[in-house]
């Protein structure tokens, strides 16, 4: 195996590892500021916001979709009820899937 591809994977492990086991290593036992609890604790719907809006809002070919016959913006309005009533994700992801999934199959022309 070439040796170059072997340093750049081992590499990729580390910055993969570190920011994972400093803090598991650094922390043990002791309490965080609550602005940086706080902080810490908006980093998931963030990053979630990310991933799911242009899903939602954009089509395939990058045109803004912001219509009734966007599948997912449709199905997202019951699952972001159900997020927002039941905090559980579980849940949230049960109504998502089935909103999608009953969407497709009674409107497939969406």
């Amino acid at each position: 195996m070439n040796k170059s591809l072997l340093i750049v994977i081992g590499g990729m492990a580390l910055v993969t590892v570190l920011p994972r086991l400093l803090p598991i290593l650094l922390l043990p036992g002791r309490r965080l500021p609550p602005v940086v609890e706080r902080w810490l604790s908006l980093i998931v719907p963030a990053i979630l916001a990310a991933l799911l809006f242009p899903e939602m809002l954009f089509t395939h070919d990058t045109a803004f979709a912001m219509s009734t016959s966007n599948t997912f913006l449709m199905a997202s309005i019951p699952t972001f009820l159900v997020a927002w009533k039941t905090k559980s994700l579980y849940k949230t992801v049960a109504v998502g899937m089935l909103a999608v999934a009953l969407l497709r199959f009674f409107f497939p022309m969406l």
